[in-house]
């Protein structure tokens, strides 16, 4: 008889269950899509601290007065951390046993981020195949979108990485 436990979590002790993250190879199914949760509502401290590290600092990202006599009326939130905060919401499940992330296609901003909007993700696998030059892993590919809380599109990427296959994955060995 199959012992009951927790969805998406490996029993590692009597009583005891840790959270599985991320998909082995074979749990890949082309043409799902993953709802990432929870979203995350973009802050002030997001944009100026993002925009410094990256020295991004153009005056339509951080200068609210500046910005008040432009277009948006407002500070745009910079698309680095609009980029960041989508893809670390995909990365948990999309590919959080990867080996090692390949790249990144078709970057697309379609709509502005302003501080206070909530972003959202989904993630659509779009295609996997066995590694030719690595037995044992696998390379996927995945489409992200991130929408604000109005369900608008504001960013899109393609992107591609390597992840093990479930008997070379070495869950148990790492801890995970």
């Amino acid at each position: 008889m199959h012992e009951q436990h927790p969805v998406g979590y490996r029993k590692v002790g009597e009583n005891r269950f840790r959270e599985v993250v991320g998909f082995c190879y074979e749990d890949l199914i082309v043409g799902a899509v993953i709802e990432h949760r929870p979203g995350r509502t973009v802050t002030e401290m997001d944009n100026v601290l993002m925009s410094v590290l990256s020295m991004n600092d153009a005056p339509l990202h951080i200068d609210a007065a500046y910005s008040e006599k432009g277009m948006w009326g407002r500070p745009l939130v910079s698309s680095l951390v609009t980029l960041s905060i989508v893809a670390g919401m995909a990365a948990r499940s999309t590919s959080g046993r990867a080996l090692a992330n390949l790249g990144w296609e078709n970057i697309r901003l379609p709509a502005p981020v302003f501080v206070g909007d909530t972003l959202y993700a989904e993630s659509e696998i779009t295609g996997k195949r066995l590694s030719k030059s690595r037995p044992g892993e696998g390379i996927a590919h995945c489409r992200t979108i991130g929408k604000n809380a109005s369900g608008e599109v504001v960013l899109s990427f393609e992107r591609s990485f390597l992840v093990a296959l479930r008997d070379n994955d070495g869950a148990d060995a790492s801890g995970y």
